[in-house]
């Protein structure tokens, strides 16, 4: 089984790069935004409870995100490997997961970063921005607060990952084609 976990910033082509992977190795997405998502829209426990934290404005706690995502892997207990979007932001997300991965007798087998100038990122988030739709990719001072926060939460996990043997950079800059061969250079190893 192959469990790759995808990092970021927003706008470095995780989602577009996701759609390939999967296709690609037979990988199950999970991206924690699609999961957030549907278990609001069909109100499931979690998804009640998540939305109790969001309505406030608030953060969803860590243990309501990983009981969403071992349910997922639980329904999919049949899938080749699983490509992990969104999660783990953070150190102690990672050892959750780590945990819940090893109770399978499983594990992560590589993350992989997409790396990218931040102002290259910016431009690419303002250009989707005008066709999305999305408020968030509008505005730039709300772009560079996400990267912000990215750096603070997010980019600690790629030492986590590094003092396993398991982080792997790719260049971020370039056509789709171009990337998704950086990946699979990486993902073919395994």
């Amino acid at each position: 089984m192959i469990n790759i976990v995808l990092f970021g910033k927003p706008g470095a082509g995780k989602g577009t790069q996701a759609e390939f992977l999967k296709e690609k190795y037979s990988l199950t997405h999970l991206s924690t935004g699609d999961i957030f998502r549907f278990n609001i829209k069909n109100e499931t426990e979690l998804g009640l409870l998540a939305k109790t934290y969001m309505d406030k404005g608030d953060l969803v706690p860590d243990s309501v995100t990983i009981q969403m995502l071992q349910s997922e892997v639980e329904k999919n207990s049949q899938s080749r490997g699983f490509l992990f979007d969104g999660f783990p932001r953070t150190i102690a997300q990672a050892e959750a997961l780590d945990a819940f991965l090893t109770s399978k007798n499983e594990e992560i087998t590589a993350t992989v970063a997409l790396e990218a100038d931040d102002e290259i990122l910016v431009k690419r988030l303002l250009e989707r921005g005008k066709t999305s739709g999305r408020p968030d990719d509008q505005d730039e001072e709300k772009i560079r607060n996400r990267y912000q926060e990215y750096n603070e939460k997010t980019a600690p996990l790629m030492s986590y990952y590094e003092a396993q043997g398991k982080f792997y950079a790719v260049n971020g800059i370039g056509s789709i084609e171009e990337i998704t061969e950086r990946l699979s250079t990486i993902i073919d190893k395994f």
